[in-house]
């Protein structure tokens, strides 16, 4: 039987221990493992493991000896309680052996948990649990966690009280890092607000969300937009430092800017502007910009993107200019802007 959406994920959360049989497959090998890990501790229990009640191989073991997974199913362990049988890695080559398996499955065994890599759809290993009433096969894709998932992620983490605009917050950082990312995210956001009675804020998720090379060069595009013009060389040869590019911070900056004139330029005002972004922006970044772009004015900051654009093309068009000269000529000129 195929699992999919909703239903794939309850089926995670609380797996079905009547099932003979549980496929976990996909390209992302760690939401692979969740998936995996969360099943075989709904099966048998957070001590199942050391009673001795689940019994792990790998595929290419069970392939030179086709019995073993057999074997393992039927034993019948010391502790009492359910049991697990776990085959990582497996492929369409060991669709056969599990096929016998499978057949020889009765009430009472130990449920047969395989996880594989990426299965086409006509995959051999994909046929036959999809087309197995008592097996169930789950497919786990590159699709951001939504916000059911998120929801029960945060009650893991014991974070029943969030803010809405937390939540979308949340919802926009799932889209933007990897999902292991994201679920450490929101397991440190848990320790974070340990203790804590109030809701939880967009300022506690950005605290909590994970610093990058990005976040630094956010940080040098603030000190240029609010006119800091002494910070932003120290800053620049920080990031030079880490082995970022001038066209890198160049193509950064016109992107911050753009922003800031997609605010600015909103009939309804910059307030209207900052609602429409997409992705969304929360927390102190909202507030920020909002206050760039409404100093700023959009004359000013198409005075900006018009310096900027030429030191692109700048960059791009010659190779003996110093590129970190131009750029950091470029932003001191632009700090300037906003005084005239």
């Amino acid at each position: 039987m195929k699992l999919a959406g909703r239903d794939a994920a309850a089926f995670v959360r609380k797996p079905d221990a009547s099932r003979a049989a549980i496929l976990i497959f996909g390209d992302d090998a760690m939401r692979v493992s969740d998936a995996r890990m969360s099943v075989v501790s709904g099966l048998v229990g957070p001590q199942g493991e050391a009673e001795m009640r689940l019994a792990r191989m790998a595929s290419s073991d069970a392939a030179k000896d086709p019995a073993m997974v057999n074997d393992a199913i039927k034993a019948q362990g010391f502790f009492p309680g359910p049991r697990a049988v776990l085959v990582e890695g497996a492929t369409d080559g060991h669709a056969q052996y599990l096929t016998a398996t499978l057949a020889d499955w009765r009430t009472g065994d130990a449920t047969m948990v395989v996880t594989a890599g990426r299965l086409a759809a006509k995959s051999a290993l994909r046929k036959l649990f999809e087309g197995d009433r008592n097996a169930v096969a789950i497919g786990i894709y590159d699709d951001p966690p939504g916000r059911d998932e998120i929801e029960t992620m945060l009650k893991a983490a014991e974070l029943p009280q969030i803010e809405a605009e937390a939540m979308a917050a949340l919802l926009a950082l799932a889209r933007a890092i990897e999902p292991g990312d994201f679920r450490q995210t929101v397991e440190k956001l848990g320790l974070y607000m340990r203790g804590e009675v109030r809701h939880v804020t967009p300022a506690d998720v950005a605290a909590c969300a994970p610093a990058s090379i990005e976040a630094e060069v956010d940080d040098m595009l603030a000190v240029v937009a609010e006119a800091r013009r002494d910070q932003v060389g120290p800053l620049l040869r920080r990031l030079y430092a880490q082995g970022i590019q001038p066209v890198g911070i160049c193509i950064s900056a016109t992107r911050h800017f753009r922003t800031l004139h997609a605010v600015a330029s909103d009939p309804a005002g910059p307030s209207a502007g900052i609602g429409k972004l997409r992705p969304p922006v929360f927390g102190p970044r909202r507030d920020a910009l909002q206050r760039q772009a409404g100093r700023w004015g959009t004359a000013k900051l198409e005075a900006a993107l018009t310096l900027l654009l030429d030191t692109d093309l700048q960059l791009r068009s010659s190779d003996r200019a110093p590129q970190q000269a131009l750029v950091e000529r470029a932003l001191i000129r632009i700090c300037s802007l906003p005084s005239r």
